[in-house]
C-alpha cells in the first residue's frame, strides 16, 4: 500500500506550511503537522510528496477535445485562448484523466508562478511526486454541492464539471454564483420533472467549528431553499479533509510537459555496472578476434589467388588473371573432357531425344563430340524448324544450343548446330 505526504503550501515561501501523511485509501497515518516547509522533509520518508498549491492562482476548468495525450496537451491553449487574460505563451496547461460526462479537467497556471513553487520546494529539500490546486481536494459527488470552508476561501463543486474557488464570500453567495439557488424551493412540485442539467438540492459543508457558528444564519437560510443542507466539522482542521481526497488521485498533476520529471535511469542500471562491463569486454575480444581471423583468412586468400594465376598463366599463356578460380578450373576440365558430374554427352542426348520428338520433320544426319561441345548435322524442310530444334534442346536451361550454320540441301535445310552445357 502506497504513503503520501501531502504538504500544502501558502502563497510565499514565508508562510506556514501544513502536511499530513495518508496512505492510497485515505486513512490518516498521523497527525496534521505545520511549520515552514523545510521541517516537512523529517516526514518524507520513502513516501511520495503531493504538494497542493493555492487554487486561487490555478485557474481550474474542464474541455470537451475528442484527442489525447501529446495532441490533447498541444491543443489546450488555443481552446482556452479565449478565455484566459495573460498570453498562452506564459501560461501552463495541464490535462487530467477524462470524467464520465466526457470532459477532461484542465489546470491552468502560469509559468512564472510554477517556477516559484519548484524553486521554493527545492530550496526546502522537497522533490514533488505531484503538484496539484488544493481546490481539488474538494471531492465530487455526484447529484450534491460539496462546500469545503478554508480560511477566507470558498470551495465548491456541483459534482459534475462546475467546480469554483472564492474568496470573502458566504456560503450563501457561493451557491448563489454557481446558481443552485435559482429555482428556488419549488423548483420540481408535484408531478413534475425535474430539468435534466438543473443544480443537485442537496448541500454537504465541510468547515471547522468557528465557521460553523459564524455562519448560522446562511444555514438556516440554505435549508429554506435546498431540500437538505449536511455539516461536517473538522475539528483538525482543513488539511486531513484534502490530503484524503487527494491521496486516492483525484486532481490534475499539474507536472506535465516541461515540468515533468524527468526520468533517473542511473540508479537502476547501476546494480548491473559491472556485469556490463564484463559483456562489453566479452564483446569486444570477440569483435577482435574475428576481425584478426578476417584479416588473416583474407591475406590467405590473396597469396592463393597469386598462385593459382601465375600456374593458370603458365597453362594458358596469355589468359588474364581470374578472380574466381573454382570457375577457370571446370572450364579446364570441361575442354578436356574430365569432369565429375555426369557426362555431358549422354546428358545432352537426352534433351536432343526431346527436341526432335518435338520436331519430327527434322533428322539427324551426323553427330560429334570433343572437350565438352557436341556438334550435329541435321537435315530439316526449312530454318523454322532447325530453329524449333534448337529451341527445344534450351529449353531446360541445362545446355545451350545455337545454330552455326545453314546450307540449302535440294528441297531442304541442311544446318550445324552446337551444343555446350550452360555453364560453359
Amino acid at each position: 500500500m502506497s504513503e503520501y505526504l501531502v504538504i500544502r503550501v501558502g502563497q510565499t515561501q514565508h508562510e506556514l506550511a501544513h502536511w499530513i501523511a495518508v496512505d492510497s485509501t485515505g486513512a490518516r497515518l498521523g497527525q496534521p503537522e505545520s511549520g515552514m516547509l523545510a521541517e516537512a522533509t523529517v516526514d518524507v520518508g520513502d513516501r511520495n510528496v503531493i504538494v497542493l498549491v493555492p487554487s486561487a492562482e490555478v485557474l481550474t476548468t474542464s474541455v470537451d477535445i475528442p484527442v489525447k495525450g501529446a495532441k490533447l496537451q498541444a491543443a489546450l491553449p488555443y481552446a482556452l485562448e479565449e478565455y484566459l487574460a495573460e498570453d498562452i505563451d506564459d501560461l501552463h496547461f495541464a490535462a487530467g484523466t477524462k470524467r464520465s460526462s466526457g470532459r477532461t479537467p484542465v489546470s491552468v497556471v502560469s509559468r512564472r508562478k510554477m517556477n516559484e513553487w519548484l524553486e521554493m520546494l527545492d530550496d526546502a529539500g522537497i522533490h514533488a511526486d505531484s503538484i496539484v490546486a488544493d481546490s481539488y481536494g474538494l471531492a465530487r459527488i455526484p447529484g450534491t454541492i460539496s462546500m469545503l470552508l478554508a480560511d477566507d476561501f470558498v470551495f465548491i463543486n456541483d459534482g459534475g464539471d462546475t467546480e469554483l474557488v472564492m474568496q470573502t464570500v458566504s456560503p450563501g453567495d457561493a451557491l448563489a454564483t454557481i446558481g443552485a439557488l435559482d429555482d428556488g424551493p419549488s423548483a420540481a412540485k408535484d408531478g413534475d420533472e425535474a430539468e435534466p442539467n438543473a443544480m443537485p438540492r442537496h448541500v454537504l459543508v465541510y468547515c471547522e467549528p468557528g465557521d460553523d457558528e459564524r455562519y448560522q444564519h446562511d444555514w438556516i437560510a440554505m435549508r429554506h431553499e435546498l431540500d437538505s443542507v449536511d455539516l461536517k466539522l473538522l475539528p483538525d482542521g482543513v488539511m486531513p479533509r484534502l490530503a484524503v481526497t487527494v491521496a486516492t488521485g483525484s486532481g490534475v498533476n499539474l507536472l506535465q510537459g516541461q515540468y515533468a520529471p524527468k526520468k533517473e535511469y542511473r540508479g537502476f542500471f547501476l546494480p548491473w555496472k559491472n556485469v556490463a562491463m564484463l559483456a562489453a569486454a566479452f564483446c569486444l575480444i570477440a569483435l577482435g578476434t574475428k576481425a584478426t581471423d578476417y584479416f588473416l583468412l583474407s591475406k590467405q586468400e590473396a597469396e592463393l589467388r597469386q598462385t593459382f594465376n601465375a600456374e593458370y598463366q603458365e597453362m594458358r599463356p596469355g589468359a588474364p588473371e581470374t578472380d574466381d578460380p573454382v570457375a577457370a578450373v571446370d572450364a579446364l576440365r570441361r575442354q578436356l573432357g574430365n569432369v565429375e558430374s555426369p557426362p555431358i554427352f549422354l546428358q545432352s542426348m537426352e534433351q536432343l531425344s526431346n527436341a526432335i520428338q518435338q520436331n519430327r520433320q527434322a533428322s539427324i544426319q551426323a553427330i560429334s563430340f570433343r572437350a565438352g561441345v557436341i556438334d550435329l548435322r541435321v537435315s530439316a524442310p526449312d530454318v523454322a524448324t532447325l530453329a524449333g530444334v534448337e529451341r527445344a534442346i534450351g529449353a531446360s536451361g541445362q545446355f545451350r544450343a545455337s545454330i552455326q550454320s545453314t546450307d540449302q540441301d535440294g528441297e531442304k535445310v541442311s544446318g550445324r548446330i552446337q551444343i555446350q552445357a550452360a555453364g560453359s
